[in-house]
């Protein structure tokens, strides 16, 4: 990850109120207005003793110190309107539970296939650089300009992620949290982000409870039955894939499946992989989370001669408006949970359509019609 940025001047929590002082009272929040109008006895006490004692006592107004998943204390300001996360996987959380929120895209905005399952609304959203990930691309001038009350970072919590939102909140000024993107995590991170941002989420977290209560059950029927051992792989040719201890592969072992590569490969994150690797691995099934892959590899030399292909059993993650395995790993990987117990038929394949529906009505704020989820299971249940 590139960490190196050029050193930006600390700004304090305060700065925004007191700018508003210094623009008189109509620049201040409405709550302080309101209060000033009724004079400072109307006002709270620690507000009050603030404007008497100078503006230096107004941090106060900040709420209590909120501990993150990295065990970072950071003041959160009083009202939270607009966020920016730090990345796609950020990005997705926030849109499912706060989508008027959301600053914008982080790295680029929905293409036009993407934005057909989102609402007009967050697909107009703007691209915005993001903090996080291979190809951060973010300005911190920018980030300023742009003046957020809070960032987001979600998924891992290693000393690195938490180093980052260090940086971004010394150089800005700008309160940053990092969330744990773990996947049997998701409604613990729903629910801290919804006491962070004041919003109920336990609708979502309920819901993603139960997805992985019924995922859990699954998974013990096949661990029972015999694991099936599948091979994931990225990038239209499948050169990549995960391996033990990866975030893009967690939920294929969550599944009750068995990650070839993680068996074989050991703990890391994403490597290559190259098609003599997979056939001596000789994989059940193959799981791609590119829209290319099946085609080249039915068509393929090599890779249309390994077992699991010859026998069906490659199957392509849908992935509008985002990947339900993968790409990026967010609460949008619950749909991978309700999709893969069908694949290996633990769980019937009718109604998973009216499920896949009604998850994206709830998360992505956006139902799809009835063509739009045939055509997202067509690849995906070979």
């Amino acid at each position: 990850m590139r960490t190196g940025r050029r050193a930006l001047l600390a700004l304090p929590l305060a700065a925004p109120v007191v700018g508003a002082f210094a623009g008189g009272v109509a620049a201040l929040p409405a709550r302080l207005a309101g209060g000033l109008a009724g004079g400072v006895a109307a006002l709270p006490a620690l507000v009050a003793g603030g404007l008497a004692g100078g503006v230096a006592a107004l941090p106060a107004l900040a709420q209590a110190p909120f501990l993150d998943d990295a065990g970072r204390a950071v003041a959160l300001p009083g009202t939270v309107r607009r966020v920016h996360p730090a990345g796609p996987p950020a990005a997705i959380l926030l849109h499912a539970l706060a989508p008027g929120m959301l600053t914008g895209w982080p790295a680029r905005p929905p293409s036009p296939a993407e934005a057909a399952f989102l609402p007009e609304a967050s697909a107009r959203l703007p691209e915005i650089g993001r903090l996080t990930g291979r190809d951060n691309t973010a300005n911190l001038e920018a980030l300023l300009r742009d003046r957020p009350d809070l960032v987001v970072d979600y998924g891992s919590v290693r000393p690195t992620f938490a180093a980052l939102m260090d940086r971004v909140q010394a150089q800005t000024g700008i309160p940053a949290l990092l969330l744990d993107g773990a996947l049997a995590k998701i409604p613990l991170a729903l629910r801290r982000l919804g006491a962070a941002l004041g919003r109920d989420a336990e609708p979502l977290a309920g819901m993603a409870e139960r997805i992985l209560e019924d995922s859990g059950r699954h998974a013990a029927t096949l661990r029972a039955r015999g694991r099936p051992r599948v091979l994931y792989l990225r990038g239209p040719r499948g050169t990549e894939t995960g391996v033990a201890g990866s975030i893009n592969t967690e939920i294929i072992e969550f599944a009750g499946a068995e990650n070839v590569a993680a068996s074989a490969l050991g703990a890391g994150s994403l490597v290559p992989v190259s098609v003599e690797q997979a056939f001596a691995w000789n994989p059940d099934w193959i799981i791609s989370i590119h829209p290319d892959f099946p085609a080249f590899a039915r068509n393929d030399r090599l890779w249309s001669a390994l077992p699991a292909v010859r026998a069906g059993r490659l199957a392509a993650s849908p992935f509008l408006p985002f990947g339900w395995v993968d790409f990026p790993p967010s609460v949008n990987r619950l749909l991978g949970l309700l999709w893969l117990p069908a694949l290996w038929g633990l769980a019937p394949r009718e109604g998973l359509a009216e499920r896949v529906a009604g998850f994206h009505a709830a998360f992505f704020h956006h139902r799809p019609g009835a063509a739009q989820v045939a055509a997202l299971l067509r690849p995906a249940l070979p």
